[in-house]
């Protein structure tokens, strides 16, 4: 009887509320913010690698995405909303409107034009610099406090647009810059190695580009470095030609876009190591798109790559790494030719 009672009650409070309100009795306001938001602008093949690898190592739980083209955005939204309890129920959302993204500790890029064929390379910055000039304002619009990641290739010179356009300060707006080539470089070391790319230690910086510059000097192995074993390795005339691993890491992008048509899975994986870093708070050193000017006699107003420690705050340290003669003037090098390029900007 009283197991009646008790479903004549549920039933009577369901026709007269609805069984959300049934079901729960209201004690307090829902928290609306996780306040590890991240917002994704372009839903395309990079982007979505860098929504799907931020939810699957759950740095975030509130994921935005943003883009103009609804249907797809729509499509990509309920995809990732059906795997949400396999992701620790991560909240999914997504418009085209800015207002969405809302609160955002960070903001990541990955919109841009690609290259036309017969484009040239300054031709391509400009259109992608009109785009930035559409997306960052409204990014910083709603969410003031944010931390900008750019992925839009040139990077290292859409970073450079994006802090100019935001207003925010330097050490808030990140590029991607080198730290997927970082990574690619230690794959290449720990397979001629025969070791784990995690104990392969060695930088690309610079350019995230051909005028990257490869720190042999630094390159070590459970701190024994590699050049005083061999210290011609990664010059021209290297017996065991260890430079080609550098050209290796500079075609790599061409060769994975030839083979299937874009890149993806390691730069969504890249760019979620840089935003875990900012939202834990860890401190770790990834190489990075910073500005560099005044760094390692750099004259330039520009961003490259350098080794950079990563917190809540976006940048709070750059490693002053002890280069070599040549690898110095190789980064002075592609700061001057990002410059030239950013020269000829109509902001």
């Amino acid at each position: 009887m009283a197991s009646c009672a008790v479903k004549k009650t549920s039933c009577k409070n369901v026709e007269k509320m609805g069984t959300k309100e049934a079901l729960f009795t209201n004690v307090s306001i829902p928290v609306r913010s996780s306040g590890n938001k991240v917002t994704v602008v372009g839903v395309g093949q990079v982007g979505m690698a860098c929504a799907f690898s931020i939810l699957t190592q759950h740095v975030s739980s509130h994921v935005c995405l943003i883009d103009c083209v609804e249907d797809k955005l729509k499509g990509e939204l309920l995809d990732l909303q059906h795997g949400s309890s396999f992701v620790k129920n991560a909240k999914v959302e997504a418009s085209t409107d800015y207002a969405i993204s809302a609160g955002s500790k960070v903001c990541i890029v990955t919109a841009g034009a690609r290259q036309r064929e017969g484009e040239t390379r300054l031709d391509l910055v400009q259109r992608n610099t009109d785009i930035m000039k559409f997306i960052i304002p409204q990014l910083v619009k709603y969410s003031p406090d944010t931390i900008l990641v750019i992925v839009s290739n040139p990077v290292d010179i859409l970073t450079h647009v994006a802090w100019k356009l935001s207003g925010l300060p330097k050490h808030r707006v990140i590029g991607s810059g080198t730290n997927l080539d970082s990574s690619r470089f230690r794959f290449l070391l720990s397979q001629r190695l025969g070791v784990a790319p995690t104990s392969c230690h060695g930088y690309i910086i610079g350019e995230h580009g051909d005028s990257s510059v490869a720190v042999w000097s630094g390159v070590n192995i459970a701190g024994v470095r590699l050049r005083e074993l061999n210290p011609k390795m990664g010059s021209a005339n290297d017996a065991e030609n260890w430079s080609q691993l550098h050209q290796q890491v500079i075609d790599s992008a061409y060769e994975v876009i030839k083979l299937k048509g874009y890149t993806s899975w390691a730069i969504g994986l890249s760019v979620s190591h840089i935003v875990g870093a900012i939202i834990r708070n860890t401190g770790n050193i990834q190489a990075v798109s910073v500005h560099v000017k005044g760094l390692h006699d750099i004259e330039q107003d520009v961003f490259l790559s350098l080794p950079a420690v990563l917190g809540e705050e976006g940048v709070t340290d750059v490693v002053n790494q002890i280069l070599s003669v040549e690898e110095k003037g190789k980064l002075q090098s592609s700061a001057k030719l990002m410059a030239e390029v950013q020269d000829g900007l109509r902001f």
